[in-house]
């Protein structure tokens, strides 16, 4: 099973996803052993200075690449407002502030393609 959350609207809701076999029927259990997960990608750049700084941390809620930067440190943001735009399979997700705030970091750049609970940004 895999866990997101998923923003629609401003809506947030997390989900649950369990991996089967597609047809509705329950998945077909086999005596051989699975396969050993992948390793975890390298890092696509080094951690900015900035890394970290806020106390509220935004993480990517979904693989994907950055698409747009809404905001930039030192800007305020309310609850709910857009900080980042991740692209994945061909749709704009808004990670968005959980909290108001202000911005002590943004963490990744436009094109940058990141795992699910990559740090984005923080706030303070």
């Amino acid at each position: 099973m895999k866990n997101y959350t998923i923003t629609v609207n401003g809506n947030v809701y997390d989900v649950v996803v369990e991996e089967g076999a597609g047809s509705g029927a329950a998945p077909v259990q086999t005596a051989a052993p699975k396969a050993a997960p992948k390793a975890a990608p390298k890092a696509a750049a080094a951690p900015k200075a900035s890394a970290g700084a806020g106390s509220v941390r935004i993480e990517a809620g979904a693989a994907g690449k950055v698409f747009k930067l809404e905001k930039s440190a030192g800007q305020a943001v309310k609850k709910g407002d857009a900080v980042v735009i991740l692209e994945a399979m061909k749709m704009e997700i808004p990670v968005v502030a959980p909290q108001d705030g202000t911005v002590a970091s943004i963490d990744v750049a436009v094109g940058d393609s990141v795992e699910a609970g990559a740090l984005l940004a923080t706030l303070n």
